[in-house]
């Protein structure tokens, strides 16, 4: 099988060998984030920075291979995510240039989270996704957006900020800034400082507020109404609320 053809049906396949990359691939996603939360408490060593590289040549080799299956590669180069999977790289494998900007690693997550067929997958293999999917995509998503801005305020404070020294701090100051409840112990100064306060403030309670409004929302079923797809109904929902069509909900024992 050609190289672009095997990369494909791994990146996009619905083979249970495609569907475990995807799987480790979000495992390795998860592995990386903490791997960034506890080097920033470590000292730079020829370990930290041996592990930096290859994690750094792993993402290369992914950010590789979606390039070369993708059907306009040169579109894709301005997504995003894309640019932020070139930092991490940069920042991995050139960590004197900036040792941390990996960060953004993270958002892969996010991507990875939302392909439709791994949430195809984990709805099959997963009661608990089917009944909090979600619940899930919202908590993801407000928790890479901590993530992401305790990163940047680290990255950006903990060389001229005193008070900043290490993800802790920076994390500390992301979710007073979320909830607004201005403690006042950690400030960030400057237009910079101010700008990322502000964006944490307007981003974070939005997401804040989606996370507080799928909780408080009465638990349904996502199962699409042959008529009229109307997506979501209650569990034990005979007929469409829409439409009036007779509905055959699986239950939890389905796949």
């Amino acid at each position: 099988m050609h190289l672009r053809d095997r990369l494909r049906t791994l990146y996009e396949g619905d083979s249970q060998e495609a569907h475990r990359f995807r799987y480790a691939l979000l495992v390795f996603d998860i592995t990386t984030v903490i791997f960034i939360v506890v080097s920033s408490f470590l000292p730079q060593s020829a370990l930290v920075q041996i592990v930096d590289v290859i994690i750094g040549l792993i993402v290369l080799a992914d950010f590789s291979s979606r390039l070369a299956i993708s059907p306009r590669p040169w579109r894709g180069l301005l997504h995003p995510t894309t640019l932020a999977d070139v930092a991490a790289i940069v920042s991995f494998l050139a960590p004197i240039v900036g040792e941390g900007i990996g960060f953004v690693r993270i958002l892969r997550t996010v991507r990875l989270l939302r392909t439709y067929q791994l949430l195809v997958r984990l709805r099959a293999d997963s009661i608990f996704f089917r009944r909090n999917e979600e619940l899930i995509i919202a908590s993801v998503n407000l928790g890479v957006f901590i993530f992401v801005m305790t990163g940047f305020v680290y990255e950006t404070q903990h060389r001229a900020n005193e008070k900043i020294n290490n993800y802790v701090d920076a994390l500390y100051f992301t979710m007073a800034a979320l909830t607004t409840t201005g403690f006042g112990d950690i400030t960030l100064t400057g237009t910079l400082g101010h700008l990322i306060s502000v964006l944490i403030m307007i981003f974070g309670v939005t997401l804040f507020l989606r996370l507080v409004q799928v909780l408080l929302r009465p638990n349904k079923v996502r199962y699409p109404c042959p008529v009229c797809a109307l997506q979501r109904h209650d569990r034990d929902a005979v007929h469409c609320k829409a439409c009036g069509t007779i509905l055959n909900i699986p239950d939890e024992g389905a796949v």
